[in-house]
């Protein structure tokens, strides 16, 4: 048997249903295996990402089959999966939840990129609030933290910045 790849795969374009199934119609085509996905609608749009591994010679022909599902336009692109590199830290998942404004992600990730946490999830929305029906910002994110950061570390960071972004941070699992 000859030796698989592993690819990413990359879409973005107008949303129908059944986009998913053609997608997955097009990896089963090329016998490749769907390893891991990422989909969503977002701003109207149909946008993923899918873990694919398959034979290399069939690389091609994965692109041309998913290329041809949609002929408003798929933007389809290929590329290499990379093996996760180095020694990994601890897992911390965290969420916030606030007023909507701009620069909410903008100073949470910069308090996480300048204690060396890679973001390994990020998922956000607006929400309705229960009380008084206003515009909520949600967010979950999960980080790798470096090697000589603690989750205290994390969670005293942000919530030196919560009242200045007005969000609420909680911690699902911390101890505290």
């Amino acid at each position: 048997m000859a030796e698989l790849t592993k690819l990413v795969l990359s879409v973005t374009g107008s949303d129908r249903p059944g986009l998913t199934a053609a997608v997955a119609e097009a990896v089963a085509s090329v016998d490749g295996n769907w390893q891991e996905g990422h989909l969503s609608q977002l701003g109207g749009l149909y946008v993923g990402s899918v873990l694919v591994e398959l034979e290399p010679s069939k690389q091609a022909k994965l692109e041309a089959a998913v290329e041809a599902i949609d002929a408003d336009g798929l933007a389809v692109s290929l590329h290499p999966a990379q093996a996760s590199g180095g020694a990994k830290g601890a897992t911390l998942l965290f969420e916030l939840v606030g007023q909507d404004r701009p620069g909410i992600i903008r100073e949470v990730t910069t308090i996480l990129a300048k204690l060396g946490a890679n973001i390994e999830s990020l998922s956000s929305g607006e929400q309705t609030g229960a009380w008084g029906g206003e515009s909520l910002f949600h967010a979950e994110i999960v980080v790798t933290l470096a090697e000589l950061t603690s989750p205290a570390d994390v969670q005293s960071a942000l919530e030196e910045i919560s009242s200045e972004i007005m969000v609420d941070f909680s911690f699902p699992g911390a101890e505290g």
